[in-house]
């Protein structure tokens, strides 16, 4: 059983509804045939209603069928985790403690349903949003925040979790993922690869590329697709005159719109997808429907664009009270793992914000090294005109 999209979207005003518009009474009839087709809307595959209420679903149900009391917890767990980890890492950036910071809230539930899908050889090819299947893939939080605070460019080993460094150039993931999905079914490995974009990538030339690379050599990636409505400040309508999944048409492989804020249904789909890409079935676009509750970035100013009711329709639908009301009305949790959990998160954001604060400057002169294999003279000048630079900063003790 699928469901229709519920999303709730401000109607924004266009050319064609503007006063004095010559034909009055076909303009009426297609205003008419225009909302019946958006009232029916794409077929959304759910598991969870936003009251928390399970639904079956004769495709997807099989996918989540070992789903346990505990394992509900934990997905739970993962989602109230990763909400207050972001949420730290924003304060910092207002405390000036980091330079930027791209938040994921709204989108807990789209991250760790598909990342809870992967195997461990599975290997993941991230933004610079996917604070929550970093977490699934056991990346330390902190490791995060020092591209955010400029004392490194990553810091951690992608080969420890295979969980890619985070990706600025939009788009240009979807690429290198392709790349290595072609390089691991050459390798004889039944292992899956997965690329997370926007739907604002969806419109990058490369993710296009990407598409038909995978598609022509039956690449065992899937492209998951979280559709947060938003490209900064541009909405999805504006983009895409068809739902994104269905994009996947023209290149010849399956697309499907999940409920981005249904761990359950996130997790499924991603799973489906993924046996499909170890079984020689080749590539799969997943288009999470979900939303992005705060800002772009924290240097975006949502208000100057979208409407707080927007945000409150949304709001009603959150992927975190949506679990936490399935797991009360099945009695898979009481108070206790509620207020545990809790000072869990609590104990999380202060080791964040200790973390941050005690992260080493970087070596000013790193920036010299690995430039050449072998040297070069004009870098070689270069380092000694910094290093005049930064000597100049000394003070008249000698001291920096």
């Amino acid at each position: 059983m699928t469901v229709e999209s519920t999303a709730a979207r401000t109607p924004r005003r266009s050319a064609g509804n503007k006063a004095g518009t010559t034909g009055t009474k076909r303009t009426t009839s297609t205003k008419k045939a225009t909302g019946a087709r958006k009232s029916a809307g794409p077929a959304l595959v759910q598991l969870l209603t936003p009251e928390g209420k399970r639904v079956k679903n004769a495709e997807f149900d099989q996918y989540v069928a070992d789903i346990t009391a505990e394992d509900l917890r934990g997905l739970y767990r993962d989602m109230v985790l990763t909400r207050r980890f972001d949420a730290e890492a924003t304060s910092l950036q207002r405390q000036g403690e980091l330079g930027l910071w791209a938040s994921l809230l709204g989108q807990e539930a789209a991250q760790i349903g598909s990342g809870r899908a992967l195997r461990d050889d599975d290997y993941v090819f991230p933004t610079y949003r996917e604070h929550g299947v970093a977490w699934c893939r056991g990346v330390d939080p902190t490791n995060l925040l020092g591209m955010f605070r400029g004392v490194n460019n990553g810091g951690w080993d992608p080969n420890g979790n295979n969980f890619q460094l985070y990706t600025i150039v939009i788009g240009s993931q979807t690429l290198h993922a392709t790349g290595y999905a072609m390089g691991i079914t050459k390798d004889g490995a039944d292992s899956a690869v997965i690329a997370y974009f926007g739907d604002g990538a969806s419109s990058q030339g490369d993710v296009a590329e990407a598409f038909t690379f995978s598609a022509v050599y039956n690449a065992p990636v899937v492209f998951f697709c979280q559709n947060n409505q938003w490209a900064i400040s541009e909405p999805t309508e504006k983009q895409s005159r068809v739902p994104l999944y269905q994009r996947a048409q023209g290149f010849g492989f399956p697309g499907v719109r999940v409920d981005g804020n249904d761990v359950l249904a996130s997790l499924a789909v991603t799973k489906w997808a993924l046996e499909r890409a170890r079984a020689g079935e080749g590539p799969t676009l997943v288009e999470a429907f979900t939303y992005r509750m705060g800002a772009h970035t924290t240097s975006d100013d949502p208000t100057r664009y979208r409407h707080d009711d927007e945000r409150a329709a949304w709001e009603a639908k959150d992927p975190i009270l949506r679990l936490r009301r399935h797991l009360e009305s099945a009695h898979h949790a009481d108070e206790g793992f509620f207020a545990e959990l809790e000072a869990e998160s609590e104990a999380l954001g202060k080791r964040v914000r200790e973390a941050v604060r005690a992260m080493p400057d970087p070596d000013h002169f790193a920036i010299f090294e690995n430039v050449y294999a072998d040297g070069h003279a004009l870098v070689d000048e270069e380092r000694a005109q910094f290093a005049a630079y930064q000597a100049s900063f000394a003070d008249q003790d000698g001291g920096k």
